[in-house]
């Protein structure tokens, strides 16, 4: 009995103790490089949204400009006359109008 209990131990295969701790190494580079990756698609997607902030804002304010006979107004105005629903989420850039032709221009960093 216990040589059988013996031959069946000998024919076990298995995985060693380095074997593991590769595949655990190469999991970890693995999971290091998605989690780089992943922060990436984050900052693409806050510049996106700034950029569509700002897109929005100048169309409010083209729009007040014609209803409102030739005067722009202020974020407060859009947001009361219902040219916007909200302030913007991207407060790193400013509105400018240019006074002799009446241009709307954004600036700052998105």
């Amino acid at each position: 009995m216990l040589d059988r209990i013996r031959e069946a131990r000998r024919n076990e295969s298995g995985f060693t103790l380095i074997e593991l701790l590769i595949v655990i190494v190469i999991l970890g580079v693995l999971a290091g490089i998605v989690v780089f990756a992943v922060s990436n698609f984050n900052d693409e997607g806050k510049a996106s949204a700034c950029k569509t902030d700002k897109k929005t804002i100048e169309t409010a304010e083209e729009a007040y400009y014609a209803q409102q006979g030739h005067v722009y107004g202020t974020l407060a105005q859009l947001l009361a006359k219902n040219y916007i629903r909200e302030l913007p989420s991207s407060p790193d850039y400013t509105i400018t109008v240019d006074s002799t032709t009446g241009a709307v221009s954004s600036t700052g960093s998105c």
